[in-house]
């Protein structure tokens, strides 16, 4: 810890407009020499490769009502009182980053109800919907997202933050499509699985309960949307990553790619190279070389989200003298 509070001390000394208290650093520039000065990077591997995928997420819009109509029928539902998220880190070190949701029945903890059983009314007549929306592909993907607004009839809008899993395994549908041929492999992305499901109800009901995992929301009055690490996260800045590999709140560094709506889709993406922060955690999101990028709230933010599925590497940057000793260590064995 003395080490990140030797950083961290350094960091709180900028004012709001960039420069600390003894020396100007308010250009980009600068803020690069600060962590060159007082970081080292460390190449992120995992399972043998410093390659691995990198996609995008943001804030959807959807439409709901406070009370059900004949447009407004799908449930958004607030978090259940019984259900209980655990995390393992607390009772085992090897399973830090880790964690699992259920409900105590007889002393034990249980499975919740999956997205397949609550469709099917698990949560009905309970009180806990939150909201009411008038498209469950919407609500599906607000889930995916793990955040949102939520436009109402008078014109007013809700956020809708993340208030917790049930605790049953991500299933992508991407995968499923094109493991069943539904979607080319090249064509898979978010606007093209949502217009599939639209297009196909029946079928696409069937599809999207084949994912178990179901997310529950609370409305956000402040800031947000927050992230796994309790903070707003900032687009294109905010990266979610697998806690069992990397830390929340750690600083990363970027090379990747993004899209770009000029570039032919067989065409090399848009270089994505900047500095990230780790500050929040997602279903999909598994392995040390992986990660989820934050594009904000917007139509923009939207198309860099859907589309982003690019291979590229990261670096953690930790305090140098931490770094110098975990070389030191790693020479010794």
């Amino acid at each position: 810890m003395g080490d990140w509070q030797a950083v961290c001390d350094r960091a709180m000394a900028l004012d709001e407009s960039g420069a600390p208290s003894d020396q100007a650093i308010s250009s980009d520039q600068a803020i690069r020499d600060f962590f060159e000065q007082f970081f080292t990077p460390l190449s992120v591997r995992f399972d043998g490769s410093a390659r691995g995928l990198f996609t995008g997420y943001y804030e959807p819009l959807i439409r709901a009502s406070r009370t059900p109509d004949a447009r407004y029928q799908v449930p958004i539902y607030r978090r259940p009182p019984e259900l209980v998220t655990v995390d393992l880190g607390d009772f085992r070190d090897d399973l830090a980053g880790r964690s699992i949701a259920g409900k105590v029945e007889n002393g034990r903890l249980q499975p919740f109800p999956s997205r397949h059983e609550i469709a099917r009314g698990a949560l009905a007549g309970r009180g806990l919907e939150l909201l009411w929306a008038d498209d469950r592909v919407d609500v599906f993907f607000l889930q995916i997202q793990g955040s949102g607004r939520a436009l109402l009839p008078d014109g007013s809008m809700i956020a809708l933050g993340y208030d917790g899993p049930n605790g049953h395994g991500y299933t992508s549908l991407g995968r499923l499509m094109v493991e069943r041929r539904i979607l080319h492999p090249d064509h898979v992305s978010a606007p093209a699985i949502a217009d599939w499901l639209r297009d196909n109800p029946v079928a696409g009901a069937d599809l999207m309960v084949e994912n178990a995992s179901y997310i529950f929301f609370r409305r956000l009055d402040g800031p947000g949307p927050l992230g796994a690490e309790g903070v707003p996260l900032t687009p294109g800045r905010s990266l979610a990553v697998d806690r069992a590999y990397l830390p929340l709140g750690a600083p990363l560094w970027l090379a990747g790619g993004m899209p770009d709506r000029e570039t032919a889709p067989d065409e090399a993406p848009k270089p994505l190279e900047r500095l990230m922060v780790a500050q929040d955690t997602g279903g999909a999101i598994r392995g040390g070389v992986r990660g989820d990028v934050f594009w904000g709230f917007g139509d923009e933010a939207a198309y860099l989200a859907g589309h982003m599925a690019h291979y590229g590497r990261l670096w953690l940057l930790l305090p140098t003298p931490l770094a110098q000793r975990l070389f030191a260590s790693a020479e010794k064995s």
